[in-house]
């Protein structure tokens, strides 16, 4: 009937840990070292994409559809994370024309 997780179990689910585990780590260095407002909440959703991948993999090899329906769930939320976020970045913008996270400091004031 459902073919889908037939296709999903041909690749091995240590691969969708390590590809969901490099993800991660290369948001999380991104989020650690850069300086740049957008590119930091970019990593963040890198990072939701990560976990959301590994839910789905591991959704589907248990046969189970809770996992894929709160991927869903969390995929709403990281919508409106993004929103919200674009919008203090532009406001940022407007007050220091800059989007580099270290000169936030200056608000302050």
């Amino acid at each position: 009937m459902n073919q889908m997780p037939e296709v999903i179990r041909t690749i091995p689910l240590e691969f969708y840990l390590y590809f969901s585990t490099a993800l991660f780590a290369i948001g999380v260095i991104g989020v650690l070292t850069r300086r740049n407002a957008i590119v930091i909440f970019m990593c963040v959703e890198l990072m939701l994409n990560a976990v959301n991948v590994l839910m789905v993999a591991l959704s589907a090899y248990r046969s189970d559809p809770n996992g894929q329906i709160f991927v869903f769930f969390i995929m709403a939320v990281a919508a409106a994370e993004v929103t919200v976020g674009l919008a203090i970045i532009v406001m940022i913008y407007r007050n220091i024309r800059s989007t580099n996270v270290q000169l936030l400091n200056y608000l302050k004031w």
